[in-house]
């Protein structure tokens, strides 16, 4: 008996550890979450943006999402950063001071400083505020490597892809670096990259999907060894063959709704209907605003994060 024990929590373990922390693109199984149309907060939306609620009981969850038919002349996504001058602010802060109907935290930032520094790449209105990451240490060993990121350009396209920069310069990745844990990958030559000439350039990472199907890079982009891949409150964002925008909230670290691992937020995007889709920064400061109204409860709790970046919806 205490051998079969052993081998099913040795089972189990290889399971967690596949799903949660490798180059995940297995199967897993959907959350069967099904989705209604807060009316009472679309009909005083914009045409052609409408949001959707989940609550599913059995699976512990509370979610929503925001479908932005994209592209249209009236509705433009944008990527923006806090002018506070500690470089933070809340999502409710930024949606009142830019008068957009909907708002939802961006990237990872350090919050031990004041200011705040973004972490990872940050291009704003065609102004690199901060260089993409280009290495991070695990254990003393040097990993170089290429993050996620999603860029809007000025015709309301919408592109998610590693990305790498130099200078002013922001360049993009048909695939990553080869990392694995104790195992750097080699570093690619520059002629692999292309100039990716987007106007705003959020990163985060890891990406959740691509070309149609789940796929989550934890190894290549180094996210072994952190957090990340956990349970946790969580905020994607993703684009349909369409070219719509989905942006997507999940709340946990609550009763209710106890968050999701990564596989699970890239299988909801996956239902959803996502081509491609990106895990931004999550846990407290995973917070949507539309019409002024904050919609979930970030890290279970009423009182919102400061967050250096933000994905803004706009009505023009």
């Amino acid at each position: 008996m205490l051998n079969r024990n052993l081998f099913s929590l040795l089972v189990i373990s290889l399971l967690i550890g596949c799903n949660t922390s490798g180059n995940s693109s297995i199967e897993y199984p959907g959350l069967g979450l099904e989705w209604t149309s807060i009316d009472s907060i679309n009909r005083d939306l914009p045409e052609g943006i409408s949001v959707y609620q989940s609550v599913h009981v059995g699976a512990n969850l509370r979610a929503w999402y925001v479908l932005v038919k994209e592209p249209l002349p009236e509705i433009e996504s944008r990527v923006v950063m806090s002018t506070d001058t500690d470089a933070r602010e809340t999502v409710s802060d930024f949606a009142q001071r830019l008068g957009v109907p909907v708002m939802i935290n961006g990237g990872y930032f350090r919050m031990d400083l004041n200011p705040a520094k973004h972490v990872g790449l940050l291009k704003v209105d065609g102004d690199l505020i901060h260089a993409a990451t280009s290495s991070v240490l695990r254990n003393e060993e040097r990993f170089y490597l290429h993050r996620s990121a999603i860029g809007f350009n000025d015709n309301n396209g919408i592109e998610i892809n590693w990305v790498s920069s130099t200078g002013d310069s922001v360049f993009s990745w048909e695939q990553g670096i080869a990392n694995n844990p104790g195992l750097p990958g080699a570093q690619k030559d520059t002629t692999h990259r292309k100039l990716w000439p987007y106007r705003d350039i959020l990163g985060a990472g890891p990406i959740l999907m691509r070309d149609g199907e789940v796929f989550i890079p934890v190894n290549e982009e180094v996210f072994f060894g952190t957090s990340i891949p956990e349970v946790h409150p969580r905020t994607a964002a993703g684009v349909t063959p369409e070219g719509d925008l989905i942006l997507l909230i999940v709340d946990g670290r609550q009763l209710i709704s106890r968050g999701v691992d990564l596989p699970e937020l890239a299988n909801i995007m996956l239902e959803l209907g996502c081509e491609d889709a990106i895990n931004l920064d999550g846990g407290g400061s995973s917070a949507l605003v539309v019409n002024g109204m904050l919609l979930n409860r970030p890290a279970g709790k009423t009182v919102e994060r400061e967050v250096m970046s933000a994905i803004a919806v706009y009505s023009k």
